[in-house]
């Protein structure tokens, strides 16, 4: 299990369950057949046992304390050290074959949803997602880490038959004709427990997508007084699965119940058989010994068939989930690229807009309707092939959607308006490609102006960070994030209102540093704020979602035309900001630590390979 987790999950086919448990097994066949092998070898020894004490039994009771009976004691002593043996490395290989088709399911799930973008949250509830990694690739698994015990028990039931036909016909079909029957009445109950244990799954799923939901909006709610509708639906859900629960753990309770009385009725038949027949002289004292061990042994083999069987029931119904999820369509490099990789500083063109990206240039985006603006820089990025469609974005005169997405991703960097932080240290938060210096680490922060960060982290670059940055406020989080963008240094970087969540003083700050930092490498600030517009090279003027003026901010101002509408937009924004104090220097007032400011930010998501 060094090797996991795996450098390559792989391509798995996704027609079907069967297709993808048969996938899963041929990338481990080595660690399966080992684990198959030793499985038959412990079975073996334990069919082999009860054979060898009847023997010895009736050796003694012939020949006394001869050789015979020492020589039966040695292979008893042996056959039980090669089974405790067997037993023992057997079960590493039954757990390295379950870690390793569980942890290639939950990488195959993972990879797909870092590479969907926005597909699968449109397709699937983010509880469906979450299940099929905590839940759905442990059931895929566990079928694995069974297989060499069943595969064990069905060689061991074969030894026991063969050896009890040795000892009495009548006995021997017993064993052959009882035990299937054993089977087949305990697998009659797995149906009904396979479709109430999807009926949970399913109701389990709901439940997480609906408390996920719940606490990501948990701030807002409480604002529109909707947090005891939220709780009361969420509890009448857990209600839900609670009862679907009852019911699984009802059909599973009749399960194990009949798996202790069918083979025990099984072994008294057996037992009441062997017993008239010892008495008759048929058998021999030391058969009759045998034909009890056999009894007792062979509910072991039924036992593994079960658990086999429910197992692979879990594992079907697993797949079927992880399959759904690995069927999501990623929103781009869905299909091969078509084109070669643009050559280094060339025009980035959004045609729909007409707003072009001169190289080597800082610009910004100026529109009276931010979400204008935001799918302009979403095209920019390429975070969804069909929103190109039917017009393109061209980098270089190649469209967008034709370049390979990972040439894509190393060139354009979008950081978003809501920063995304992880859980970890500061320092591998800012450097997501872990090769910046500390120099570096410390020149990205003075650049956002996050230097006040370092004091309020414990430990400064080498502190933790709490999930999603808890323990930072709105603005800080925010500056985080475009230290992070800025480390990156991408050819192409498109900052999404970067500074909202700041004060004025701090603003000016970042804005002069952030255009002399990038000035010569082509970046777009998607913003209307003056104290960031007076530095750039020029301002792009969006009307009704098509470029209208293009030219230095001062020059806009003034333009005859358009003049008027870019100085609304600019006094808007001024107007919005106001001049309110703040709970915390170099934060915006509103934003608090609970919750990100809803403009702010900047997740380089496009950076990232």
């Amino acid at each position: 299990m060094r090797s996991l987790p795996l450098v390559d999950p792989g391509d798995p086919p996704l027609t079907g369950p069967f297709a993808y448990l048969w996938w899963l097994a041929r990338r481990q066949w080595a660690v399966i057949a080992t684990a198959v092998g030793l499985g038959v070898v412990m079975f073996a020894c334990q069919a082999f046992l009860p054979y060898l004490t009847g023997t010895a039994i009736d050796d003694g009771l012939t020949h006394g304390f001869g050789r015979p009976l020492w020589r039966a004691a040695g292979l008893l002593l042996a056959l039980g050290s090669v089974s405790a043996a067997a037993s023992a490395i057997g079960h590493r290989f039954d757990v390295q074959a379950w870690m390793r088709a569980s942890l290639t399911s939950s990488q195959l799930v993972g990879r797909t949803v870092s590479r969907s973008g926005h597909a699968i949250t449109a397709e699937l509830p983010t509880g469906e997602v979450v299940s099929a990694v905590a839940n759905d690739a442990l059931r895929v698994g566990e079928v694995f880490a069974l297989l060499g015990r069943f595969v064990g028990s069905l060689v061991a039931y074969g030894a026991c038959a063969f050896l009890m036909l040795r000892v009495s016909v009548p006995l021997g079909l017993v064993v052959l004709l009882g035990l299937p029957t054993v089977a087949v009445a305990l697998g009659l109950l797995v149906k009904p427990l396979q479709r109430r244990q999807t009926t949970q799954r399913e109701a389990s799923g709901r439940l997480t997508t609906l408390g996920a939901d719940t606490v990501s909006g948990l701030r807002i709610l409480r604002g529109i007084g909707g947090e005891g509708v939220f709780t009361a639906r969420y509890r009448a859900q857990s209600q839900i699965v609670r009862e679907r629960g009852v019911q699984v753990a009802v059909t599973q309770s009749w399960l194990d119940a009949l798996q202790v009385l069918l083979p025990g009725s099984f072994v008294v038949v057996l037992l009441w058989l062997g017993a008239h027949m010892a008495v008759e002289g048929t058998i021999t004292p030391g058969q009759l010994v045998s034909v009890y061990g056999y009894a007792a042994f062979l509910g072991w083999p039924v036992q593994q068939a079960t658990q086999m069987l429910q197992g692979t029931t879990r594992a079907w119904v697993g797949a079927k989930k992880v399959l759904k999820v690995l069927a999501v369509v990623p929103a781009t490099g869905a299909t091969p690229a078509t084109a070669a990789t643009p050559p280094p500083h060339v025009h980035l063109v959004d045609e729909t807009s007409g707003v072009s990206l001169v190289p080597g240039r800082v610009a910004a985006l100026v529109s009276a309707d931010p979400d204008e603006s935001a799918a302009i820089a979403t095209r920019l990025g390429r975070f969804d092939d069909e929103a190109e469609a039917p017009t393109p974005v061209r980098l270089g005169g190649v469209p967008l959607s034709a370049v390979d997405k990972d040439d894509v991703r190393s060139r354009i960097v979008v950081a978003e308006a809501t920063p995304q932080l992880f859980s970890g240290r500061l320092a591998a938060e800012l450097d997501v490609h872990g090769v910046a210096s500390e120099d570096d680490l410390l020149a990205a922060i003075t650049l956002a102006d996050a230097h006040d960060v370092l004091d309020s982290v414990p430990d400064g670059l080498d502190g933790e960070l709490p999930e999603k940055g808890r323990s930072l406020s709105g603005g800080q989080r925010q500056r985080v994030a475009l230290a992070r963008a800025l480390l990156i240094d991408p050819e192409i970087l498109v900052l999404v209102e970067p500074t909202s969540a700041v004060d004025a003083h701090t603003e000016a700050r970042i804005a002069a540093r952030l255009a002399q930092a990038r000035r010569g490498r082509t970046t777009l600030l998607v913003t209307a704020s003056p104290l960031v517009l007076d530095h750039v090279d020029e301002v792009l003027l969006l009307r009704e979602g098509e470029l209208v003026a293009r030219g230095p901010h001062a020059e806009l101002l003034e333009h005859a035309e358009h003049g008027r509408a870019y100085r609304r937009v600019v006094g808007r924004h001024l107007d919005d900001e106001g001049t309110g104090s703040t709970d915390e220097p170099g934060d915006r007032a509103g934003t608090t630590d609970d919750e990100p400011a809803l403009a702010g930010g900047g997740h380089e998501r496009g950076g990232r390979p």
